[in-house]
């Protein structure tokens, strides 16, 4: 009988602990299949970048708020396909404290970015760019588009590799829980 309760405790332990890691998933309400979450959430340095004007800014300037930075390039597809829901997101009116970044990541240029823009009608978003390729090394980025998700403490908690909706309702409803 002790031998049985010994196997029964075994049991219920595995199955315990290979149940929760989704519930843990199913509970923090995530709701795209291409967003990382950090189990520990990583301290970001002061990566500096430009605007579309050239004036330098630091991501340490931007501290309280929830920010959400966007890699892409003229000639990415999939970058091509997600701007548009990118620049609606941020015209939603239930963020208080969302700071969006659209860096692009080839070398400046300022007429081939804004016809880009241009051609997808974005009228919200802001052209960013790393000429320095900065953020390639903080972020370990290995293609586009990623997003980077930054908390108001200036810590990143989630990575979205690959191309997404940002209207999407779930996206939009787990994403005001960090705003």
């Amino acid at each position: 009988m002790f031998i049985n309760q010994k196997i029964t405790k075994f049991y219920f332990f595995l199955l315990f602990f290979s149940i929760f890691p989704s519930i843990s998933q199913a509970n923090e309400g995530v709701p795209l299949n291409n967003i990382a979450i950090n189990e520990t959430v990583r301290p970001v340095s002061s990566v500096i970048f430009e605007d579309f004007s050239g004036n330098e800014i630091s991501l340490n300037d931007y501290r309280g708020k929830l920010v959400l930075i966007n890699f892409w390039a003229t000639w990415c597809a999939p970058c091509k396909k997600e701007m548009p829901s990118l620049d609606l997101l941020y015209q939603k009116s239930g963020f208080k404290n969302l700071k969006i970044f659209a860096v692009n990541m080839e070398n400046p240029n300022q007429s081939k970015t804004k016809k880009f823009f241009t051609n997808l009608n974005i009228n919200n978003l802001e052209i960013f760019f790393d000429k320095d390729f900065d953020f390639v090394k903080e972020f370990k980025l290995r293609g586009m588009p990623t997003t980077i998700l930054i908390n108001k403490k200036g810590e990143e908690f989630a990575k979205i590799i690959g191309e997404v909706n940002f209207v999407d309702k779930k996206f939009i409803k787990w994403l005001l829980k960090y705003d």
